[in-house]
């Protein structure tokens, strides 16, 4: 394994964390809710087919989730993902991980930053089932399938 040193970025990256960490703790601390995306969104969704009251938070949580990056782009330099996969691999991926958030209660950020950290043994059981199913997943699409 080699580390690509220019764009290598351990002071953003170190940033990046704990800005996360950060707001997953300034939501639970002052709202008393988990900063889990596929929670908050599938929130605002039954919010939609009902009169929920948190619905505010929820908006404002997926507008600034959208609206980072946005906003990064136009003060600075935009962000270059190279994404090598077509639109129905992406299509695919995206609702493979949707059913796997059902099956586990939550996502990688409900489970892996916020249940890790208040020391859940049930996150914890999750968080390493979705490691080790996307370390497989790499290592059969290069190793076995030759991609």
């Amino acid at each position: 394994m080699t580390v690509d040193l220019n764009h290598f970025t351990p002071g953003l990256s170190l940033a990046g964390g704990l800005v996360i960490g950060l707001a997953a703790a300034v939501l639970v601390l002052f709202n008393g809710r988990i900063a889990g995306i596929s929670g908050i969104v599938g929130g605002l969704l039954a919010s939609a087919r009902s009169s929920s009251s948190d619905i505010g938070w929820r908006v404002a949580f997926v507008a600034g989730l959208v609206g980072a990056p946005v906003l990064a782009g136009l003060l600075g330099e935009p962000a270059h993902a190279d994404i090598q996969a077509s639109w129905g691999q992406i299509l695919a991926a995206g609702f493979l991980v949707g059913v796997g958030t059902r099956y586990a209660g939550g996502c990688t950020s409900g489970h892996g930053v916020c249940g890790l950290s208040r020391g859940s043994v049930r996150s914890l059981v999750a968080t390493a089932t979705f490691m080790t199913a996307g370390f497989l997943t790499v290592f059969v699409r290069l190793h076995v399938m030759g991609g």
